[in-house]
């Protein structure tokens, strides 16, 4: 895997390179000439100059379905690392995943690695006397009387090797759109006196486990840089690693009461990744997917207000010329991973694969893309 160098272009903000025609012709042309062999998927949260040229836009487990449907030789995902894994687990063999940045990683996918998650894992079943569900003949099944298993649950925000972890010991995969579902699912495998290990987001598991009638005495965090809380963690159902999305973290309770005091009938909603105070003081959360849909089905001449990524927030804006789309925060910057995908590594990858060099390529090695298979599987059986 080679990374295109920092050097190679110089990074410049939003307003120049949208208006850099030269990358954008380079872009086409390239794209071109690759025709029907090129797919490139580009995440709600790219910048426009990179959303203008994506076959496919959409959330991360959507964007590696689609290039899991399609024929195209050559898959350039314009998003994060955990994205491109997925799409090159969910890939046949001769499709090749690349991305334009590779440095392009998740801040709260790495709050996760899997020396820490298998640690954490011992500790809990050492100590909380519960069992592996990899121990039993079927993993799939819900638990038996007198049974308690702690499940692991990672959200797709997460690294291939973790999905492989969760998918070898009977775990599953979850997205913000069906966290409850897949919640629901790992507590029937956990048992009554079961236990779920959702990581790495602390809030989605949160905010997910409150809507489904949990309280806060059920639930407790994990961090590994301190010494676990044995007594939280014994009477705990879930147990929620300490991660977080930085994004996400920056909306406030603050924010939407000074929206709301300038504008009495705003609307909002929050990305579930947010604290649960914001969460709660808003009128609707969920998914990149479902925040689309309460904007396109909000009144005209509302004012939404939104918790999530601003290059979303501001597209939305456009979409809807009769409503005003506002992101609560005002001084929010891009997702800065995110934001190291630019025009200028998508034109020199693309016109490398027109020369037939493959560079930047993401390869998840088989025995881990068969177990996270699995937890991926899984989560595929509740929501199909």
């Amino acid at each position: 895997m080679l990374s295109l160098p920092l050097s190679s272009c110089t990074l410049a903000g939003d307003n120049s390179d949208a208006d850099s025609d030269e990358l954008r012709q380079r872009i086409r042309a390239a794209k071109a000439k690759l025709g029907d062999r090129l797919m490139v998927l580009g995440h709600h949260y790219q910048r426009d100059s990179i959303i203008e040229h994506a076959d496919e836009i959409g959330d991360s487990f959507l964007l590696a379905k689609k290039a899991a449907d399609s024929s195209a030789e050559h898959i350039v995902f314009c998003g994060v690392h955990f994205m491109a894994e997925s799409a090159d687990i969910l890939t046949a063999d001769e499709q090749i995943v690349t991305m334009p940045n590779v440095r392009a990683g998740c801040s709260m996918a790495d709050m996760a690695d899997l020396p820490d998650v298998a640690a954490c894992w011992n500790e809990l079943l050492d100590n909380c006397g519960l069992a592996d569900p990899a121990t039993r003949e079927d993993p799939d099944l819900p638990a038996g009387d007198g049974e308690a298993f702690l499940v692991p649950v990672t959200y797709m925000n997460s690294s291939a090797d973790l999905k492989a972890f969760v998918g070898h010991h009977g775990g599953i995969v979850c997205t913000s759109s069906n966290a409850g579902g897949v919640l629901g699912w790992a507590l029937e495998r956990a048992g009554k006196d079961g236990k779920v290990l959702f990581f790495p987001d602390q809030h989605l598991g949160r905010n997910t486990a409150l809507q489904m009638g949990y309280g806060d005495d059920e639930m407790a965090v994990w961090n590994p840089m301190i010494s676990p809380d044995w007594q939280a963690i014994s009477g705990a159902t879930f147990v929620l690693w300490h991660g977080y999305c930085s994004v996400h973290q920056r909306f406030t309770v603050a924010q939407i009461e000074e929206l709301r005091a300038a504008n009495p009938d705003a609307l909002v909603i929050a990305h579930p990744e947010c604290d649960r105070e914001v969460v709660e003081a808003s009128d609707a959360s969920g998914s990149t997917e479902m925040i689309r849909k309460f904007v396109a089905d909000a009144p005209p001449g509302s004012v939404i207000g939104v918790g999530t990524e601003i290059h979303l927030v501001k597209r939305l804006d456009s979409e809807y010329p009769d409503k005003t789309v506002i992101c609560l925060d005002a001084g929010l910057c891009p997702c800065s991973t995110m934001y190291m995908i630019h025009p200028a590594y998508m034109a020199e990858l693309l016109e490398r694969l027109v020369a037939g060099e493959i560079v930047n390529r993401i390869v998840v090695p088989k025995q881990i893309a068969d177990d996270a298979i699995l937890a991926l599987d899984r989560m595929l059986s509740i929501i199909a």
